[in-house]
């Protein structure tokens, strides 16, 4: 019985004659396809299974040049767009020593939207094209968020630099990611949920019932404690009462708990009333981690940022989904609160859902507070990271910056978990 491999899929794109046949035969070093200088050589996608060491097998995908204002050319670019949305990596082959770069424009903004993973190749025909490149990215505003190299396609000795490029910023499909790496067996994980006006009856939020489902799936003994914030933040007798009760709950375990997350809003109590001996970490950590594909380190460096706020900066709160928001929302009344107060003067923006990838004005932010991603693909989170990246422009997340504001102690303390030091 044949066995089904599963391929990850690279789609090279680009107008006639940029290059495109040559850089398949570069990657698979066999002439896969015809190369040949007369414009639309190639009539219709041609694949090529292949294996690239670092990444594993893969269907390489060489399509027709759509800039061909034929009928058939027509035809030849609905297969090629098909064939992008089929693609896990788009390469875009760019030959700047042309003038008019519509269509490579069209396929940024056709593989930006279905999200893809894009990386820029310049294919120099000629040494000179070398210096027309600073020209080429003026032109095409787009090129600005993705990783380029410059090649001569036709050069075999080029074919370890390209195979190096993409290994180094491609993310293969199959890369997987633990969501709580440090879960042992038959141990026990408290979950802390502080449940207010915006906890849907029915149900635990996804990334509560994420976790409580990995936990279990793993073996190990997952329970919740719901925390009732208005009395730990209130008076003196209401704060000792719930204390007590916390404390009272955590004596009824024969065996000490090994670790807590928590609600990162509640980080404000949980930093002084989980004990030293056990782990804590919150969920908007352990999903900005998971979503991002183990990325947590990235958006820990980002926090860096707040010791250079200045008065005028401007700061982005930037959530997944577009709930309905009331009561005392953690991203459009608790952090911009506590920004206020820490920060005076500082512009705050927010964005929901789509309006991420909507803004044209990201340069302007000092730092990008995202939340845990969970009501987004991976993909979508993984192309706002690389713009970012390419902008470089800091990012963080909610329950980073929330255990950040606490002091350097309780950043520290969810960190220990996933073994970063700061």
């Amino acid at each position: 019985m044949a066995v089904l491999v599963e391929r990850d899929n690279i789609g090279i794109f680009g107008v006639m004659n940029a290059g495109k046949s040559s850089v398949m035969n570069l990657i698979t070093q066999q002439e896969t396809s015809i190369v040949d200088s007369h414009p639309g050589t190639t009539a219709d996608t041609k694949i090529s299974l292949h294996e690239i060491h670092g990444i594993g097998p893969l269907r390489i995908f060489d399509t027709a040049g759509l800039d061909e204002s034929t009928n058939l050319g027509e035809k030849k670019k609905n297969k090629a767009f098909n064939d992008l949305k089929e693609s896990d990596l788009v390469l875009l082959i760019i030959d700047p020593s042309r003038e008019n770069y519509h269509t490579e424009e069209i396929i940024l903004q056709k593989a930006r939207e279905e999200e893809k993973q894009i990386l820029i190749i310049y294919n120099l025909f000629n040494a000179s094209d070398k210096s027309l490149i600073e020209t080429t990215k003026k032109k095409i505003s787009l090129l600005q968020f993705h990783k380029k190299i410059s090649i001569n396609a036709n050069d075999t000795t080029e074919r370890k630099r390209l195979i190096d490029f993409i290994l180094q910023n491609y993310i293969p499909k199959s890369a997987s990611i633990e969501l709580l790496p440090f879960i042992e067996r038959d141990e026990f994980y408290v979950l802390i949920i502080p449940m207010d006006e915006e906890t849907p009856p029915g149900r635990l939020l996804r990334p509560q019932a994420m976790t409580e489902e990995y936990i279990t799936r793993h073996w190990a003994y997952a329970v919740s404690f719901r925390l009732d914030l208005s009395a730990a933040r209130g008076s003196d007798e209401e704060k000792k009462k719930e204390f007590t009760r916390f404390n009272h709950f955590l004596s009824s375990f024969s065996k000490r708990p090994r670790a807590m997350i928590t609600d990162s809003q509640a980080m404000d109590i949980m930093k002084d009333w989980c004990p030293e001996d056990i782990d804590l970490t919150t969920f908007s950590i352990v999903m900005i981690n998971y979503m991002s594909g183990g990325k947590l380190n990235n958006f820990v460096e980002g926090i860096e940022a707040l010791h250079s706020i200045k008065n005028k900066d401007s700061i982005l709160i930037a959530e997944a989904c577009n709930h309905s928001r009331i009561a005392e929302d953690i991203g459009t009344v608790q952090i911009p609160t506590i920004i206020k107060k820490k920060f005076p003067g500082v512009t705050i923006d927010h964005a929901f859902g789509r309006e991420f990838q909507d803004k044209d004005d990201l340069e302007k932010y000092k730092l990008i507070i995202h939340c845990g991603g969970c009501m987004i693909s991976n993909q979508k989170l993984s192309a706002r990271i690389r713009d970012l990246d390419a902008l470089g422009i800091p990012y963080t997340n909610y329950g980073i910056f929330l255990s950040a504001v606490q002091g350097e102690e309780s950043l520290k303390k969810v960190l220990k978990p996933w073994k970063i030091n700061i």
